[in-house]
């Protein structure tokens, strides 16, 4: 049986760049391996690291296409920066460089922090596209996809880090490969869902092993205008309950077929608490999940907003994240992975 390896806040501190990711880590653990130290690091990263910790965390990052800082809190951290930055710096030229620099400098006065990029393995001409691209994006949600970014990268790391604790080196690389493939493959269920969900419907439950991190229906409500998660909104969700009919457009619905699955209110970091209990396999149907958004913007023009979707047969064992992006009279929603 692998025996736990025990690291202290140095070590993680290397891996992620926020002191608050690092205590997290250094009192979750010891940890037997790679696999299970990553999925308490996820949900430490997004669900305890509030939006301080984050910008703490990108901060310790390089611009693309420069070298650490001799001066870096983490000597570890600046290696392997510059191990990960390998690629992009061997198939830099002089132009590539100049117009990084100049679109480092543009996308940090925008933003407000570095541009960061899983960058192993990737071109300067790629990395320069994806920042041109991720350049158009609203602040809040670049925020989000910056955060995402950094957890991969931390993923990254932790199997270095694990590697190097390793006794025989042979197996544990073969294990560690392994994990990480598992664990990236795993990540749509559990990255950019930092959100929370509703109570289970009875299902049928599926012959394939799938074993959530949380919930498979999570939301979160940032504040556009303000730039800002929304705090202190109420959060419902619904399911239509007869499975006889359908809600349908135009028509008023019977309040008594929505069933109320749970509810909660968002917190500081404008994520709502758990609304659904932890299942496999989400039962497929109509959900409807509602916000009290006149409680949030009296003054606004929405005193509640309410979104219904669907979940087909098909994508039961996929994850939903419903995000509410705010602003006195406007909202907007996608589906989120």
């Amino acid at each position: 049986m692998e025996s736990s390896v025990v690291l202290g806040e140095k070590e993680w501190f290397a891996c992620c760049g926020s002191v608050k990711f690092a205590k997290e880590m250094a009192a979750a653990g010891p940890f037997s391996g790679y696999l299970e130290s990553v999925g308490d690091a996820s949900d430490i990263w997004f669900n305890k690291v509030d939006v301080n910790g984050w910008l703490e965390a990108f901060s310790a990052h390089p611009q693309i296409g420069e070298s650490p800082s001799k001066t870096h809190k983490s000597p570890t951290s600046a290696q392997w920066s510059k191990g990960e930055q390998s690629t992009a710096l061997a198939t830099a030229t002089d132009s590539t460089l100049q117009e990084l620099y100049e679109w480092n400098a543009r996308y940090r006065q925008k933003f407000g922090f570095v541009f960061l990029i899983f960058a192993s393995g990737r071109s300067s001409p790629e990395i320069l596209a994806e920042m041109k691209r991720r350049y158009q994006n609203r602040p809040i949600i670049e925020l989000e996809l910056a955060a995402k970014e950094q957890m991969k990268i931390t993923e990254l790391r932790l199997s270095k880090l694990f590697s190097a604790n390793a006794t025989t080196a042979s197996t544990t690389n073969t294990q560690y490969a392994s994990d990480v493939t598992n664990a990236r493959e795993d990540r749509e269920s559990h990255i950019s869902g930092h959100f929370v969900a509703v109570k289970e419907t009875p299902a049928e439950k599926s012959t394939e092993k799938f074993t959530r991190t949380r919930p498979p229906i999570t939301t979160h409500v940032l504040d556009i205008a303000r730039g800002s998660p929304a705090a202190g909104i109420e959060v419902l969700l619904e399911t239509w309950g007869d499975n006889q009919s359908r809600p349908l457009f135009g028509q008023m619905d019977s309040s008594h077929n929505w069933m109320l699955q749970g509810s909660s209110t968002t917190d500081k970091d404008g994520r709502s608490g758990q609304l659904m209990k932890m299942v496999d396999v989400l039962s497929p149907g109509i959900y409807r999940i509602s916000f009290t958004t006149g409680r949030y913007n009296p003054t606004g023009f929405f005193p509640y907003v309410s979104i219904v979707f669907e979940v087909r047969d098909s994508q039961k064992l996929e994850h939903f994240h419903v995000p509410l992006l705010l602003s006195p009279f406007s909202f907007s929603t996608y589906r989120g992975s």
